[in-house]
């Protein structure tokens, strides 16, 4: 068996990649994210992450204001070397400036939502938050299964320690009143 030729993208520049290369280096993978200037390519996803996405995006989209919008698998860039993608972002409307756009910037982001998957648990649980957080993304939900239930934890960002508090812990449903008046029905996952 002979393996193919590592292309030449993956070996990273002196100083490692740049936010700008996610858009100039040919091939990449889909959604891969650039976290700490490493690429971070991502394993295939399974169906409850797939599923939950599209549960979250429905019920987000239904109550969401006429001054924001919800958005799935967009990067952010939060610094030269950090454009993660969250599963889902809810920005401010005057974010999106045209459907090319390949990413937005973190004022532009009023929520982060990542669901965890067996290969992101690192990432999801203590990274990606960090980053959030450091960038002053205000709100953070995550999404996890724990023993056959499904779980979403909230937090919003306590501006002083620019660190996430935990807000809320939601097992089956949810009803959120930030970032704004929602109500979240884990029961849609099963149909």
């Amino acid at each position: 068996m002979s393996l193919a030729p590592v292309p030449e993208w993956m070996f990273p520049p002196e100083g490692g990649f740049t936010a700008e290369d996610l858009d100039r280096l040919p091939d990449l993978p889909p959604h891969t994210e650039l976290i700490d200037a490493s690429l971070v390519l991502v394993s295939p996803q399974a169906y409850f992450h797939s599923l939950a996405i599209d549960m979250l995006v429905a019920a987000l989209r239904r109550t969401v204001p006429s001054d924001l919008l919800v958005s799935r698998e967009m990067t952010v860039t939060l610094d030269w070397d950090q454009r993660p993608e969250p599963d889902i972002v809810v920005i401010h409307a005057t974010a999106l400036r045209d459907e090319d756009q390949t990413t937005f910037v973190r004022g532009d982001v009023v929520l982060a939502v990542e669901v965890v998957s067996p290969e992101s648990r690192s990432r999801d649980r203590k990274r990606k938050p960090v980053l959030y957080a450091e960038a002053g993304i205000e709100h953070f939900w995550r999404i996890e299964r724990e023993q056959g239930e499904r779980v979403l934890y909230a937090y919003r960002l306590d501006s002083s320690k620019r660190a996430y508090k935990e807000t809320g812990r939601y097992v089956g449903s949810a009803q959120l009143s930030v970032p704004y008046p929602i109500e979240i029905d884990f029961s849609e996952l099963a149909r």
